[in-house]
């Protein structure tokens, strides 16, 4: 049996979202999330599907028509969420024998942070009500997309602090979980990450906030040049990780140090994890997070020199990083045979 977790870069039918609602913690901050919501939800639709999870459909749909968006291209469905993370939520599409399977993982909140009983429904919501066509198997470990990157040869990369969290899959070592993904993914290699982290991140560092392989034996990754900011020392060592790492064929990766941004603060004075690592691949483009940055600029032309031929696209992510994540986390990307 030959099982192969592709790479976000490989052709898509869509994209999961779920739609924010009073019920989320985006509560006190729904008109400008939406329009967040809005606009990436626009510039999908001008490349693939949008699949959209929400509990009020028809105000959804209001919203999203108010503001023009193509409608044929969305595709919303009456499910119940506590929040709007799909893509610690959502399922991980694999290959099996070259066809499409949804793999269901628990979902516990990361970590049992926040409640979760909603959102570990969604998929399997999703597909009693047709709107998913693959075999799904419900998988009884705690696994969160955010937490793995994959190039689709068989590579992957995660972070130790996230997968070995106590609060997730406690009975296994990492031997243990390095043979879960062996089996679940197909992975030949895997490459473990001993440091970085984000403040306010509440993943335990997942590996998309950090990190991302990328076409060509590229990895992207935040570095900060800033000796006086607390993620410094961590950062540097996550670095000098990165230059260790190796392809199976014994080369090191091309390493393309994205621009660490000025620190962003919520109004408690709290530090909010802005992470230009936090982008999503779809077909023919990448849509990469900023944050009213001066950087903002410097980061998209560094993501453009990883998926040369895409357009590059920047999507105001400000607003989501109050609730302590961005753009990728809030999306979950559907490879080809997917969507009906």
């Amino acid at each position: 049996m030959k099982i192969r977790l592709p790479a976000e870069w490989e052709p898509q039918d869509g994209v999961l979202l779920a739609w924010p609602h009073p019920d989320t913690d985006w509560s006190d901050q729904l008109p400008e999330v939406c329009t967040t919501y809005t606009e990436l939800i626009r510039q999908i639709v001008r490349f693939e599907k949008v699949l959209l999870v929400a509990p009020d459909p028809d105000a959804a749909r209001n919203h999203l028509s108010g503001a023009g968006v193509d409608l044929a291209r969305v595709a919303i469905c009456p499910v119940a969420t506590n929040d709007t993370w799909t893509r610690d939520f959502g399922p991980i599409t694999v290959e099996v024998n070259d066809q499409p399977v949804l793999l269901d993982f628990g979902f516990n909140g990361w970590g049992l942070k926040f409640a979760a009983n909603l959102d570990n429904q969604v998929t399997r919501q999703l597909k009693q009500q047709g709107a998913l066509l693959p075999r799904t198997n419900i998988i009884g470990l705690v696994f969160e997309g955010g937490s793995i990157e994959s190039n689709g040869c068989g590579t992957v990369m995660t972070t130790s602090q996230c997968l070995l969290s106590p609060n997730r899959n406690p009975q296994l070592t990492r031997q243990e979980l390095e043979g879960a993904m062996q089996s679940l993914f197909g992975a030949q290699q895997v490459l473990w990450l001993e440091h970085g982290h984000l403040e306010g991140d509440d993943t335990d560092a997942h590996i998309d906030t950090l990190a991302r392989l990328c076409p060509n034996d590229t990895i992207v990754y935040v570095a900060c040049d800033n000796p006086a900011d607390s993620h410094y020392e961590a950062l540097q060592k996550m670095e000098q990780e990165l230059k260790q790492l190796t392809t199976p064929g014994g080369s090191p990766y091309r390493l393309l140090a994205l621009p660490w941004p000025e620190a962003k603060y919520d109004a408690a004075g709290n530090r909010l994890p802005a992470s230009y690592a936090n982008y999503l691949v779809i077909n023919d483009a990448v849509l990469v997070p900023t944050y009213r940055d001066p950087v903002d600029n410097g980061a998209l032309a560094m993501i453009a020199l990883a998926f040369p031929g895409r357009e590059i696209i920047g999507i105001d992510c400000l607003p989501l990083i109050e609730q302590h994540g961005s753009l990728h986390c809030i999306t979950m990307q559907l490879p080809v045979g997917v969507l009906p």
